[in-house]
């Protein structure tokens, strides 16, 4: 007998539902959310379990992980098309849930999700660290010019971190109330630009020790970070059996709505990674305002930002990244400047 087990995952307990070919419940019960202890329960039906299913979350990655190496045949399922099973019903429990994702998996309704390694989540921890931390940057920065306008201080927008930090100082220097909450703030900071520069060395090193990532920053505006943020996303690029599909993946390409006479184009998905996403657009961005050196695809999104504006061609140009460096990690070369990928 076959049998397929569906774990409906909580920050405390899972819900666990067993079901066979027919669907019928053949045991229900629960566990404390962890890989151990799941498993412990799933010894007792032997190796009568086809598959176990559990749905995209922020605890997928470890608990998917750990019950793949204690030997289970674990599939991840996409936790929107899960949403569509579970709905059907007319009660929403935690037992219910489980019991819709194991006869998803019992009658094949379910299309596997990739689970990207640790090492990639830890990349995109730091990734995601850092990018709290220029947020922070942003802010602090907007509130002292807060702080300062009232007083008719007004700080150049092109100043770096020393001289914001002085200008700000010299200009309060004679109002001690002014100062001490600028100082406060001015402080922190400094704090927040050496932590950003302690995690900008710590990408670098990893990149630098990355075959793919030194192939993707030989595109002009591609970096460190941006290569980064591409490899940790994608992780393995043989997964794309075309280049082009990893356009739709990062929420890249039109939403299309179509029935009947009606055929409607909307904006960008914004499906996917929003990091990786976000980085391709300031690489475009990059590329299109900053790089001087001449290249196919350069002129290309200068041609079409004049035809469309500025905002749709750097969208279309991160596209063309995103399968550009796809490209270039599957041959393991360089960019060549006459290249324009499709």
């Amino acid at each position: 007998m076959r049998l397929y087990v569906g774990l409906d995952v909580s920050l405390k307990t899972t819900q666990i539902c067993v079901v066979d070919e027919e669907r019928r419940i053949v045991w229900r019960g629960s566990s404390d959310t962890q890989p151990g202890m799941i498993a412990e329960r799933l010894e007792r039906l032997g190796r009568s379990v086809t598959l176990v299913g559990l749905e995209t979350g922020s605890l997928t990655p470890w608990l998917y992980h750990c019950l793949k190496a204690a030997g289970l045949p674990v599939v991840c399922i996409d936790a929107r098309r899960a949403g569509d099973a579970v709905r059907s019903r007319p009660e929403k429990t935690d037992k219910a849930d489980a019991r819709s994702l194991a006869e998803m998996l019992a009658c094949g309704w379910y299309a596997p999700v990739f689970v990207k390694n640790l090492d990639s989540h830890r990349h995109k921890a730091l990734l995601g660290a850092r990018d709290q931390l220029v947020r922070v940057k942003r802010q602090l920065c907007g509130q002292v010019r807060g702080l300062l306008r009232p007083f008719g201080v007004r700080i150049s927008q092109r100043a770096g971190a020393k001289r914001f930090d002085e200008e700000a100082r010299a200009a309060c220097r004679t109002d001690d109330i002014l100062y001490a909450s600028v100082a406060a703030l001015l402080d922190v900071l400094a704090s927040v630009t050496a932590q950003i520069a302690a995690l900008d060395k710590a990408v670098r090193q990893i990149v630098t020790k990355t075959k793919a990532c030194w192939h993707m920053m030989s595109v002009p505006g591609v970096g460190p970070i941006t290569a980064l943020a591409f490899a940790a996303t994608i992780e393995d690029p043989h997964r794309f059996g075309r280049a082009r599909s990893v356009g739709a993946y990062l929420g890249l390409t039109p939403r299309r709505y179509q029935s009947d006479e009606r055929d409607v184009t909307f904006s960008i998905s914004r499906q996917g990674d929003d990091m990786a996403r976000h980085y391709l657009y300031e690489a475009a961005n990059c590329l299109l305002t900053t790089v001087g050196s001449k290249s196919a695809l350069k002129s290309w999104g200068l041609k079409l930002a004049r035809k469309i504006g500025p905002k749709k061609a750097r969208t279309a140009v991160a596209r063309k990244l995103a399968v550009l460096l796809l490209g270039l990690w599957k041959k393991e070369s360089h960019f060549e400047p006459t290249l324009v990928e499709a």
